[in-house]
């Protein structure tokens, strides 16, 4: 690897990298785990629309707690089933996540965000081991010109 391409990895690429993983994933890995874990209100998820990107699709939709007492609308539903469709029904639980609701059983979306996670804590540890060694470094003096 180029030296200019290192450099711009070290002082560009660790910091985003550590900001992105530690900021999203955090907020995520406890309400994944409790979905893993199977902890949350029970509820029902209804899918009213489907938004696909490059490489995946995502369902968006209603979510109401089985007792009638909750609910939360325009939302995701993380772990979906491969057989998912527009109008259909799935159980979820709510177990606090930012953005929507998981599928009983599903683990992928916990697994993802603690990878996420992960990465940032070891970027911004490479980060600051960098930062240590260059402020702490001995500068080689500059020959004088002869």
């Amino acid at each position: 690897m180029s030296n200019w391409r290192t450099k711009i990895f070290i002082w560009i690429g660790l910091p985003l990298i550590a900001v992105v993983g530690l900021g999203f994933g955090m907020r995520d890995v406890m309400p994944a785990w409790d979905a893993k874990n199977g902890n949350g209100t029970a509820g029902t998820f209804t899918a009213k629309r489907e938004d696909c990107g490059r490489r995946s699709c995502s369902f968006y939709g209603d979510w109401a707690s089985s007792d009638g007492s909750k609910t939360r609308n325009d939302i995701i539903l993380y772990d979906e089933p491969d057989s998912m469709q527009i109008g259909d029904t799935t159980d979820a639980l709510d177990t606090g996540a930012r953005a929507g609701v998981f599928t009983k059983g599903g683990s992928g979306t916990f697994y993802l965000t603690v990878g996420l996670t992960i990465a940032g804590f070891a970027a911004a540890i490479g980060f600051i081991f960098v930062l240590i060694r260059r402020f702490t470094r001995k500068r080689e003096p500059v020959p004088a010109a002869a």
